[in-house]
């Protein structure tokens, strides 16, 4: 059993967890991941470590809700158990000192990219940081991310905070001024897929974090099949990082489509399940509030 030391709600669906894992924090490197299971009847999925402190014995995961286990997951509460928790799995990131390493996040794939960002750092490179998000209210981990970096930008789709835009234009205004000799991006699929074809036409080498349907996570069942430069590889053990450029992203994103029904119905059977009702009526009293606050400040300024 695995206790959740700490749980703290982010932003609307954005949750950050501190899990109680001692082996799994005094081995994790960045760029590894778990796969947890919450109850004897969930799930497994695989959720990226967004920091590990190895004296206190903990791993850090950050993640959006997008179906029924990542919603079950959101309802419990510090001093809850999860069942079972696998890792460190995956291939860590290959950190040399190469110069300067733009790491570019979107989304909560920003806790995925913090570990990464600071052992660059730590092995003497310049780490530029790029965080996008749809809007300023979405925004998570500024602080920590600001805190392992040289430099640090941010952008919106909507503009409501820094450059407005996607990651992928930041990204190309950022090459176009700057001497960069890597570049990892890290978020959902498309912003991957566009940044990597931001950075080709600059030579320089782009490393993603990919996120196929996974189940074992041990190069077993082979559901986390991509292709990359033409040939098969399991995400799980080949994996989860590689050469962007070389990916075949309109493969993964079909398959990562695959389920879609499936999920949805899933969702739809836990919401309507007691437990799910309650924790569905305690956000929706929460969004409420954080609706009434942000009308507040807006009468203010």
């Amino acid at each position: 059993m695995f206790k959740i030391v700490k749980k703290e709600e982010l932003t609307a669906d954005v949750y950050l967890i501190e899990l109680e894992a001692p082996d799994i924090a005094r081995k994790a490197q960045p760029g590894q991941f778990i796969v947890l299971r919450i109850g004897e009847r969930g799930e497994r999925i695989p959720l990226t470590i967004a920091d590990f402190d190895r004296a206190k014995g903990t791993i850090s995961i950050l993640f959006l809700v997008v179906g029924k286990s990542t919603r079950w997951l959101s309802d419990l509460r510090a001093g809850d158990h999860l069942v079972d928790v696998s890792g460190p799995l995956g291939k860590p990131s290959e950190i040399e000192r190469v110069g300067t390493v733009l790491c570019a996040g979107g989304g909560v794939g920003i806790g995925a990219i913090h570990p990464i960002a600071r052992a660059f750092r730590e092995a003497g490179n310049r780490v530029i940081v790029v965080m996008g998000f749809r809007s300023k209210d979405l925004i998570v981990f500024e602080d920590e991310m600001r805190a392992v970096c040289d430099e640090f930008h941010i952008c919106t789709d909507d503009g409501s905070r820094g450059f407005k835009g996607f990651v992928a234009q930041l990204v190309d205004k950022i090459l176009k001024e700057d001497e960069v000799d890597l570049v990892y991006a890290i978020g959902p699929t498309m912003m991957m897929r566009t940044v990597c074809d931001t950075t080709r036409p600059h030579r320089i080498k782009t490393v993603v974090s990919l996120n196929p349907v996974m189940v074992d996570g041990t190069g077993m069942c082979g559901s986390c099949r991509v292709s990359v430069g033409g040939k098969t590889k399991f995400c799980c053990v080949d994996g989860p990082e590689f050469d962007g450029q070389q990916v075949d992203f309109d493969l993964l994103m079909a398959r990562q489509k695959i389920y879609l029904e499936e999920e949805k119905l899933s969702m739809e059977r836990y919401e309507a399940k007691g437990e799910g009702r309650r924790a569905k009526s305690e956000r929706r009293v929460k969004d409420e509030k954080r609706k009434a606050e942000g009308e507040c400040r807006k009468v203010k300024s």
